[in-house]
């Protein structure tokens, strides 16, 4: 099966789509080349000038957990410096690119469609600092793993701006890389070097390339699928099965019993079954305790709709634990995570959440790749 030609592929054949003389290239372990050659060595054997590399959320290797990274290092096998730009924006990230001493910033990262996942966010970062200095930005861009012609959820409120959401994005927002930073709309000499080949009806499977795991939870397609809306869990005192080896399909509480199965197959959602299961996190919310709660199977992924799903599941676990459910994280992190203090009003109200979700769009200003603004059948 042929291939989708990922912005890495056409760049390490095709150098001159950069410019630039001192490229600092922005990655983590999704950057590779469908035959897993990571980015940085393709563009060295290319003959690029990569003088520095910089690392987001989970690190330049990828080890760290969420809300960790590695810190500035040298990488081993290239002898580059790493800088690291987890945790900065402004004033703080324009002195470490600019004590880089590159003319071009290169972001290759594999996003997961979700407005949450915080790698557009360090793009957007990154994409403030080379405007306020003066460099040029080239994105390599890669699918969207949910695919291009759905958006889900509402608008991120500007008032909650995070680093989990800073531009007015849908919770799934059926883009790519490369059109978001267009959308973004940075005063910068933007180049997006496109994929060919890639079709916003595609699943990830059809794109012919290896999925490499975008962070340590995150270890499968499936996982990409369900995590715009079972990451909403983040927010609450339910394990979102971090510590687990099907983090975000794995949903549950030490609280939670077998009637949280029973009433979420009730509602007949669309494209997915769920099973009663228990399970133990190894470490994060709950660790060493056994929990109860579902296991998301989705069997019609063109049916699927992870957002509606995600407020279907909090509704039910407040309604039969009103007792129990409880908001989790600094700053009421589930206001940042949904975007606005709607939902948790919503919950709290005791009303339901799924009437805040709006029906599935086509993505507005997905035009890279043929988007058009229509309701998808």
């Amino acid at each position: 099966m042929s291939h989708v030609r990922t912005g890495a592929e056409r760049l390490a054949t095709d150098p001159s789509l950069a410019g630039g003389a001192r490229l600092g290239l922005i990655t983590n372990p999704t950057g590779v080349l469908p035959d897993l050659t990571p980015t940085p060595d393709a563009l060295l054997a290319a003959g690029l000038k990569l003088t520095a590399l910089f690392g987001p959320e989970h690190g330049l290797r990828g080890t760290a957990q969420a809300a960790g990274s590695e810190g500035d290092t040298v990488d081993g096998k290239t002898g580059l410096p790493v800088y690291d730009t987890h945790k900065l924006s402004g004033e703080a990230l324009d002195r470490v690119v600019a004590a880089s001493g590159v003319d071009t910033l290169v972001f290759d990262i594999a996003d997961v469609g979700a407005r949450f996942y915080t790698y557009v966010w360090t793009m957007y970062d990154l994409l403030a600092s080379a405007a306020r200095l003066g460099l040029r930005f080239v994105v390599l861009d890669r699918p969207n793993p949910l695919g291009g012609t759905v958006e889900e959820g509402p608008l991120l409120d500007p008032a909650f701006a995070s680093f989990v959401g800073r531009f007015p994005l849908p919770l799934r927002h059926g883009r790519t890389a490369g059109e978001l930073a267009g959308l973004f709309g940075f005063d910068v000499d933007l180049r997006v070097v496109e994929m060919e080949g890639w079709r916003r009806e595609m699943t990830f499977a059809e794109t012919g390339l290896p999925w490499v795991m975008p962070s340590v939870n995150m270890p499968t397609v499936d996982t990409a699928l369900v995590y715009p809306g079972t990451g909403l869990f983040e927010g609450t005192n339910f394990s979102e099965g971090r510590g687990t080896t099907r983090p975000f399909e794995l949903i549950g509480a030490p609280y939670a019993d077998g009637g949280f199965a029973g009433a979420l197959a009730e509602l007949g959602l669309p494209g997915v079954r769920f099973r009663e299961t228990w399970f133990t996190p190894t470490f994060h919310k709950h660790a060493g305790v056994p929990v109860c709660g579902v296991q998301l199977h989705v069997h019609d992924r063109a049916a699927f709709r992870p957002v509606l799903t995600g407020l279907s599941m909090l509704h039910v676990a407040r309604t039969l634990y009103p007792d129990d459910l409880r908001w989790w994280g600094p700053d009421l992190f589930m206001d940042h995570l949904w975007g606005s203090d709607t939902l948790t009003s919503r919950l709290e109200a005791g009303g339901d959440p799924r009437e805040l979700c709006p029906p599935p769009r086509h993505p507005e200003g997905g035009l890279l790749y043929g988007g058009q603004a229509r309701t998808p059948a």
